[in-house]
């Protein structure tokens, strides 16, 4: 498909600059696998779930990751921290323009700022990180403060990441708003905002109906909200984000789809989570260095993902601070775990109409942007004409639009 096929227009008015006066009065429009569209208010959404059923949640918590600094001729920089590189205080970030230098950021802090390939103090370490991971994107280290002192110092002066779209500066409501209220992993710089709408009552009714309520962790970076620019979609690619899965979780959703029931994902970062992980297309951070060790030369290159996480050749994995026999690792993989009981590692999948999803049966998510991966994913489990008849009803019924807006079950 062509990317120029998600462009659709939108009233300004229709996008939301704050969030609904409460979390679960949100508007719901809920999109039948038929065609069939009901106009609910998110409250409801317990009306759609049946006892047996697994709500999937991502727990990861928004930082404050937007920061001014003052260069010393007294100009701004306007500066979005994407990721810490180590614990040194150095951070891959954002921003406009070229400055390289030392600047005043916040509480009388001083940070400096350089492309990865300048000459610079930074630790030689990060610059070769940032350098493979993310080439020619800038980089930033904070001077002379430590790390715990440095967290409590950004929630303290720093703003909440707001996209773009969102035409007003951050305020302390959105330390709050902007966050899910089962928010506990901190280390994303976007809401998972499928879960801005549920509150903690709501999930307890939701508890209470028989319903299993589970966490996975991905920390939203910027291959969430990167802009689609190949004019055909088979040509993007998604950077990495980093997720958590229990490795029990598997056995708990076979026994759900065992019992015919279904699992149902709030948001697109929880659908591609779970679905990166079954369809191999992750990443595990602590095998990595294992599997290089062990293949020998000739199978270093090339290196997939199915080798890296110790499918090749049954090679014995160490992972969660132990060895584990190539028996276990087998045993595992037939559950489609990792043993040791905590997956880590990073994932790059891009879902869009054609792919086959391996475990999710509905989604929660809410109205995207145009041309955004998010939308190319939940027109994955309608269709492009359902979704593209909901999204113009939507509008029609003036519905609120993106990260502060309504939201849409896809059954």
């Amino acid at each position: 498909m062509r990317t120029a096929d998600f462009d659709f227009s939108l009233p300004k008015e229709l996008i939301a600059a704050r969030p609904s006066g409460k979390r679960d009065h949100s508007r719901l429009l809920v999109l039948h696998r038929d065609g069939g569209i009901e106009h609910r208010i998110f409250t409801d959404i317990g009306e759609y779930l049946n006892k047996g059923d697994m709500l999937l949640l991502n727990n990861t918590k928004v930082f404050p990751a937007r920061i001014i600094g003052a260069k010393p001729s007294g100009g701004k920089v306007d500066i979005l921290l994407i990721k810490a590189l180590d614990n040194n205080g150095t951070w891959e970030v954002l921003c406009k323009g070229g400055f390289n230098g030392v600047l005043t950021v916040f509480g009388g802090l001083k940070a400096e700022i350089r492309t990865e390939d300048s000459h610079s103090s930074l630790p030689s370490d990060s610059l070769r990180i940032a350098h493979h991971a993310s080439r020619g994107r800038r980089l930033l280290r904070f001077l002379d403060v430590g790390q715990h002192v440095l967290a409590d110092m950004l929630w303290r002066y720093g703003y909440m990441p707001l996209p773009p779209y969102i035409k007003r500066k951050p305020d302390e409501e959105d330390k709050s708003r902007y966050q899910t209220v089962y928010a506990e992993r901190q280390g994303s710089i976007a809401a998972p905002t499928a879960g801005l709408h549920f509150t903690g009552e709501l999930l307890g009714r939701i508890r209470e109906k028989g319903i299993i309520v589970r966490t996975v962790t991905l920390h939203v970076g910027i291959g969430t909200f990167k802009p689609v620019k190949a004019e055909s979609l088979d040509e993007h690619r998604m950077d990495p984000e980093y997720f958590e899965i229990e490795s029990s979780l598997m056995e708990e959703i076979e026994d759900v789809k065992r019992k015919g029931n279904r699992l149902v994902a709030v948001g697109t970062t929880a659908t591609r989570t779970l679905e990166g992980f079954m369809s191999g297309r992750y990443k595990d951070s602590e095998a990595l260095s294992v599997m290089r060790n062990e293949l020998t030369d000739k199978d270093k290159e090339p290196l997939d993902a199915s080798r890296i996480t110790g499918k090749r050749r049954g090679l014995a994995l160490f992972t969660n601070s132990r060895w584990f026999t190539t028996d276990e690792v087998k045993r595992s993989r037939r559950m489609g775990t990792v043993p040791g009981g905590l997956i880590k590692g990073y994932t790059d999948i891009f879902i869009y109409p054609g792919y086959k999803f391996k475990a999710v049966d509905s989604l929660i998510t809410n109205f995207h942007l145009p041309r955004s991966t998010p939308l190319m994913l939940a027109t994955s489990f309608s269709g492009f004409q359902k979704i593209s008849r909901a999204y113009e009803e939507a509008v029609a019924l003036n519905y609120r639009f993106f990260s502060y807006g309504d939201a849409m079950l896809i059954l």
